[in-house]
């Protein structure tokens, strides 16, 4: 797992720290900012976090109960409602991280994976950093909230109808400009109308 950890060096703490989105999602200056990304579509990542603030979730995933790398990735996965998947590529090089600063420890588990496990000073750096990481489960518990008002059965119908309604139209031959400018005032329109509500 050296590997893992040269490559997170390489990269340095900046690396992680990814914005997203036109107007994002969160508080600004928090770096957790979500775009268009994986999710559980496999179509890019979203990264939540910066490198620090990964540390400290998988310490405390840890600290709650020993697991190995996929374990910790899908309990983000669920904590997230499956909005935010964090890569291999992250996760890892994380947890290499954590073993050589003394925060975790190789566990015995069954299988071929390694599982880690809480080690006294991670406790501690938990405990000395409670606020941060009740702040960064709060962002975890947000994402969730927000993934189910905006993932609705009815919203993915409802967007489904427009985009297939926009095909058919639009998608006839000899169109006129007018009518492409016709629709998009009705989207903008309609735009208008939900942020008002």
């Amino acid at each position: 797992m050296k590997s893992f950890h040269h490559h997170a060096h390489h990269r340095g703490e900046e690396g992680h720290r990814h914005h997203f989105g036109r107007r994002g999602f969160g508080r600004p200056g928090h770096g957790w900012q979500v775009d268009a990304g994986e999710g559980r579509s496999g179509r890019g990542r979203r990264r939540v976090f910066d490198s620090g603030e990964l540390r400290l979730v998988l310490l405390k995933l840890i600290a709650d109960q020993p697991r190995h790398g996929y374990e910790l990735i899908r309990a983000i996965e669920e904590l997230t409602g499956g909005s935010y998947v964090p890569s291999p590529g992250m996760v890892y090089p994380t947890l290499t991280m954590l073993d050589e600063m003394g925060h975790i420890a190789e566990a015995k588990s069954e299988g071929a994976r390694k599982a880690f496990a809480v080690t006294p000073d991670g406790t501690v750096h938990l405990l000395e950093r409670k606020a941060e990481v009740d702040a960064l489960f709060a962002r975890l518990a947000e994402l969730a909230s927000h993934q189910e008002r905006t993932d609705a059965a009815p919203v993915r119908r409802a967007m489904n109808n427009l985009r297939e309604a926009l095909i058919h139209r639009l998608g006839r031959d000899g169109v006129q400009k007018q009518t492409v400018h016709d629709a998009v005032a009705i989207i903008d329109e309609a735009a208008q109308k939900i942020e008002r509500l």
